[in-house]
């Protein structure tokens, strides 16, 4: 009997032996729905895995304290076959979209090249492709980029997370784009994930217990090569301390923080090391503004939409009913004054009526008493 039938019949035996306490109730958890399926598009899932394989990149072999700092909650591994070809598949579901995105930063090789079309972010190289969708992150191996279409119907059936888990993380959106290195962009939520994808600064010392995020990026143009850190964090409060703190560090980090600049603005600290000039670093940084512009082509929950689509419904229906309520009155007048008019017609009386004035009656009322002579004597 399958997982599904032993919930169904214990359902049934529930309801039937609790007829008589209509007052409780139990909750029956159903079974959770398989993170890799048994088959995707043409690929069909392997009769048996493939031996002693030599892949370069494996999640099980990433830096298990940084993968933990993203929040994992279950995975799952299987071999898939299409037209000869087999592949081995690895997956983990984290608890939000943005530990997904951290888990891919951390997972993605610099020798990858970016793809775009297969989930939200994709990267082929090594003899693999990674991808993430959602609150999982995929790394196929055995696979190429004429793979990433026949990968798609995956991205397809992978979970989708719900409310604000499934929201993108804002702060990698900061990233300017002039100058900035294909697949350079690294995104941590802790200081192991933060040292294992290369940051510049002392990991210990950026405040992950307040809650902090950083996203790093590398540039490399005309300007020369620099090195982007941003760090988040709750309230500008706690983001002025570690502006202070980044500041005196900066000073024994070594050549590359010659020309460093560091600047501040509202919950964000922002430093640009490397050989740019001074003047150049700076107006990296003087570039990266707090407030974003809102666009729909972006990555936006499913409930924003949603509640704009109410808004904008129930506006119109406002709308709607003012105008029915205005043209309403405007007939009813136009029909009152049309009909009042007629009716004196027919009364051989002139279509408008005299002008009625109309008077307070301000006046004295009564006459003012006349007083004779010799009473007034």
């Amino acid at each position: 009997m399958s997982n599904a039938k032993r919930y169904v019949v214990a359902t049934s035996l529930l309801a039937v032996l609790g007829g008589g306490a209509a007052a409780q109730s139990v909750a029956v958890k159903l079974p959770e729905t398989p993170l890799l399926p048994q088959s995707f598009g043409e690929w069909k899932q392997a009769g048996t895995p493939i031996a002693n394989p030599n892949y370069t990149v494996l999640l099980a072999n990433v830096n298990k304290a940084a993968l933990e700092e993203d929040n994992p909650q279950r995975s799952a591994v299987g071999d898939y076959t299409r037209v000869g070809k087999t592949v081995h598949v690895e997956a983990v579901e984290f608890a939000d979209k943005t530990g997904a995105y951290s888990a891919f930063t951390l997972v993605e090789r610099p020798e990858m090249r970016v793809v775009k079309d297969l989930g939200d972010n994709a990267a082929v190289g090594s003899g693999a492709v990674l991808f993430a969708v959602g609150s999982t992150v995929v790394l196929v191996n055995g696979a190429s980029e004429s793979d990433v279409a026949a990968l798609k119907p995956l991205t397809e059936v992978l979970p989708k997370p719900q409310g604000n888990k499934g929201v993108a993380p804002l702060l990698p959106t900061f990233i300017p784009e002039k100058g900035l290195v294909a697949g350079s962009v690294r995104y941590a939520l802790g200081s192991s994930s933060y040292a294992a994808e290369g940051g510049v600064l002392p990991a210990q010392s950026l405040g992950w217990d307040k809650s902090a995020e950083a996203v790093t990026a590398k540039f490399n143009d005309r300007r020369g090569q620099e090195t982007l850190t941003i760090l988040l964090y709750p309230t500008p409060a706690i983001a002025g301390n570690f502006t202070r703190m980044v500041e005196s560090e900066t000073a024994g980090l070594g050549p590359s923080f010659a020309n460093a600049k560091v600047r501040r603005e509202g919950e964000l600290v922002m430093l640009a090391n490397g050989t740019f000039v001074p003047d150049e670093a700076q107006k990296m940084i003087e570039n990266i503004h707090l407030r974003q512009e809102l666009t729909f082509d972006k990555d936006v929950p499913p409930e924003f939409h949603t509640e704009v689509q109410k808004t904008f419904s129930l506006l119109q229906a406002i709308a709607l009913l003012f105008a029915i309520l205005g043209g309403t009155a405007v007939m009813l007048g136009l029909i009152l004054g049309f009909g009042r008019a007629g009716l004196r017609i027919l009364q051989g009386k002139p279509a408008a009526a005299e002008p009625e004035f109309l008077s307070l009656h301000l006046a004295p009322q009564n006459a003012a008493p006349r007083v004779s002579p010799e009473d007034a004597g």
